[in-house]
């Protein structure tokens, strides 16, 4: 398997800051300056992000504001997730690498394993959903981790990582959250909704379909064990030859543009 760049980040940046790091590593392993590329970090403060084509009046900005917290619009799809006590990743991968072949139902098959391998070293038994299982069973709503999407993570039935994709210029970038603690729910009190019933059942639902790693362990890992079984999952699923790496020059100078012209411009995140 081809070499893989690793970047651990274990002090955690702002919402424009880690999309606009994830951009800029995609834009150098699609015109091949680096190789793929698996990166692992977190957030702080807290940050709801919206998917690309999420509505812009799904999040509660006031509240946001009050309590301090991000907002941020990804480059890749889904809906809105309350970014906080967790571990990140992303992928970056040319489109010519044997782990993004296929289309990206396909891609998100093939990179499960490596999920659910980093899972079973945490001492965990989860499983992959199935491909447009339950896809459409429910109403559409502005959480995440409501609707578990194809071959997201499952344990027990309820969603622990989610993830989205996005191709585009010579590279796939898959984006994946795995809440470590925290309440799954408090999302909800960020998002708009019209009645304070709605809020509530949006609520009550989030809770029962999606858990974090502490809940499923019975145990509270801290963030850099939960990254060494990520990066451990990956290199056993699919042999990589993992070499530890950072930002290279021209990284971080497009990260900082990144930031100023586009993560933090209100012209991109209130888009919708």
């Amino acid at each position: 398997m081809r070499q893989t760049r690793i970047i651990r980040e274990p002090e955690f940046g702002g919402g424009a800051r880690n999309m606009a790091v994830d951009s800029a590593i995609a834009g150098a392993v699609g015109s091949g300056r680096q190789p793929a590329t698996l990166r692992l970090y977190g957030w702080q403060p807290h940050c709801l992000s919206l998917g690309y084509g999420q509505r812009i009046r799904d999040a509660d900005t006031d509240t946001l504001r009050q309590r301090g917290w991000d907002l941020v619009r990804r480059p890749t799809g889904g809906k809105a997730i309350l970014h906080g006590d967790e571990l990140t990743y992303s992928l970056c991968l040319p489109l010519d690498h044997p782990l993004a072949s296929g289309d990206i139902v396909e891609s998100y098959r093939r990179l499960s394993a490596g999920l659910l391998r980093a899972l079973d070293i945490l001492g965990l038994s989860a499983s992959a959903n199935p491909a447009d299982c339950g896809a459409r069973s429910q109403p559409a709503g502005p959480v995440c981790f409501v609707q578990p999407s194809h071959y997201e993570i499952l344990v027990g039935g309820r969603k622990l990582i989610g993830s989205a994709q996005l191709r585009r210029k010579g590279v796939v970038l898959q984006h994946g959250t795995l809440p470590i603690s925290g309440d799954v729910g408090r999302i909800c009190h960020v998002l708009s909704f019209t009645t304070a019933e709605e809020r509530a059942m949006r609520l009550a639902r989030t809770r029962e379909r999606a858990l974090t790693l502490e809940r499923a362990l019975a145990r509270a890992p801290s963030w850099a064990e939960v990254a060494s079984a990520l990066e451990r999952g990956f290199v056993d699923a699919f042999e990589l030859d993992m070499r530890p790496g950072k930002l290279s020059a021209s990284e971080a100078a497009d990260t900082e543009r990144l930031i100023h012209e586009k993560y933090s411009n209100p012209d991109w995140t209130g888009k919708r």
